[in-house]
């Protein structure tokens, strides 16, 4: 897999989770463990995506 179709399928994860974090949000039987995980998932994607970038 090339660099940068693996940025891609971390760009694609990261806005998948953006999504269920923000329809979590606006659920209130959402549990807040559940969304600060997704937040840290997402965190690390970013980090992945901006390490691979300036390789």
């Amino acid at each position: 897999m090339s660099v940068a179709s693996r940025i891609q399928e971390l760009r694609r994860k990261h806005d998948t989770l953006s999504r269920r974090v923000e329809d979590a949000q606006r659920n209130p039987s959402s549990s807040t463990i559940e969304i600060v995980e997704m937040k840290k998932q997402k965190l690390r994607l970013k980090e992945e995506i901006e390490r691979l970038s300036h390789a």
